[in-house]
C-alpha cells in the first residue's frame, strides 16, 4: 500500500477464497472477508492503475445501501467496523479499516441480475438491432439514455473469464427453477425503484445496476457490493440529456479516456494518466458524498 493506494492484499495466514477484479475475498470458515481494493478494470481487463480511494467509496457506499434495504430485503453483511472483527484479522487493521467487509457465506445463485430504468449501454445497442432487450419487447422511438416507461429485468450470465451474456428470463427459469426466478426478478426490480427514488432526490440518476443474490438457509438475500459506482450506472441529475451518451460519476469516465487511444482492449492495459486517475477519484468520491450527505471518513 502505497499513499493509501492498495492494488492487492496477500495475507499468507488466511485463505484467499478468491480474487476478483476488485476485490479479494478471504475464506473464515461460515464467513467471508471482502476486501475493496483500488484497482480498476475496464473492457474485462485490469488497468495497471489504481485509483485512490475506490476500494473505500465502494465499501462505503454499499454499507450505506445494505442498510437502506434492509427492510426489503436480508443481506450477507455483517459489519465493516474493523474494530468488531475476529482476533485473526487485529494485525491487518491499517490496511482493512474503512475497506472492508465481514459478510456471511451464502450459495451464490449463478445469474447477474440486472435492472435497467434507463436506455444505455448495451441495453441500447440491443435495442437498436432488436427494438428490445433480453427478449422484452419496447416501445418504438426510444433514444439513447432515455428513461424507460418501467424499469425491466435483463439479467445476465455470470462470467469468471471475459464478458457476461445478455439472457432472458426463460434461461433464469431454467437454471434456478420457476418460483425463484420470479422471485430474483421482483427482489431486483423493488430494491431498483425504491433506490432510484432516493438518489434521484440527491441529484444522482441510477440508470441501471445489477445484483448478486445467494442462499442461505433456504432463503434467499443480497450479496456482493449493492448500488456502486462500479455496478451501477450513475448520472448527474443537472446534466441529464436523453438523445446521447451521459456525463458519470462511475467508470465510464475511464472507459471514455481509453477509447480515445490506440488499444486493442487486450492485455496488458496502458497507465492512466496523473489526471484521470484524479479527476476519477474526484467522480467516486462525489458519488458518495452526494448520496450519502457526508465526507467520506
Amino acid at each position: 500500500m502505497k499513499d493509501n493506494l492498495l492494488l492487492r492484499t496477500d495475507f499468507q495466514d488466511l485463505k484467499l477464497f478468491r480474487r476478483g477484479k476488485v476485490r479479494d475475498v478471504y475464506d473464515l470458515g461460515d464467513k467471508l472477508l471482502i476486501v475493496s481494493t483500488d484497482r480498476i478494470s475496464c473492457f474485462d481487463v485490469i488497468l495497471p492503475s489504481g485509483i485512490p480511494e475506490k476500494g473505500r467509496v465502494l465499501t462505503s457506499i454499499s454499507v450505506f445501501w445494505f442498510d437502506f434495504i434492509k427492510k426489503l430485503i436480508g443481506s450477507h453483511f455483517i459489519t465493516a467496523n474493523v474494530e468488531e472483527y475476529p482476533p485473526e484479522l487485529n494485525k491487518y487493521k491499517k490496511i482493512l479499516r474503512g475497506r472492508s467487509m465481514l459478510v456471511l457465506k451464502t450459495d451464490p445463485l449463478p445469474v447477474e441480475c440486472v435492472v435497467r430504468g434507463y436506455l444505455s449501454g448495451s441495453g441500447w445497442k440491443e435495442y437498436r438491432q432488436k427494438q428490445s432487450v433480453c427478449s422484452i419487447r419496447l416501445p418504438e422511438g426510444l433514444r439513447e439514455s432515455g428513461k424507460l416507461p418501467e424499469p425491466i429485468f435483463t439479467p445476465s450470465t455470470k462470467a469468471d473469464v471475459g464478458h457476461d451474456e445478455n439472457v432472458d428470463q426463460a434461461y433464469v427459469e431454467s437454471l434456478v427453477g420457476g418460483k425463484l426466478a420470479e422471485e430474483l426478478k421482483r427482489a431486483s426490480i423493488d430494491i431498483y425503484r425504491r433506490a432510484s427514488e432516493y438518489a434521484l432526490g440527491k441529484g444522482i440518476i441510477i440508470a441501471d445496476t445489477k445484483f448478486e443474490f445467494g442462499m442461505l438457509g433456504g432463503k434467499m438475500i443480497i450479496i456482493d457490493e449493492v448500488l456502486t459506482p462500479d455496478s451501477s450506472r450513475f448520472w448527474p441529475l443537472e446534466k441529464y440529456e436523453p438523445g446521447r451518451s451521459q456525463p458519470s460519476f462511475d467508470k465510464q469516465f475511464v472507459r471514455d479516456y481509453l477509447e480515445t487511444l490506440d488499444w486493442d482492449k487486450a492485455p496488458p492495459a496502458p497507465e492512466l494518466p496523473a489526471e484521470i486517475v484524479s479527476k476519477t477519484t474526484d467522480k467516486y468520491l462525489d458519488s458518495y458524498r452526494k448520496l450519502t450527505g457526508k465526507e467520506l471518513e
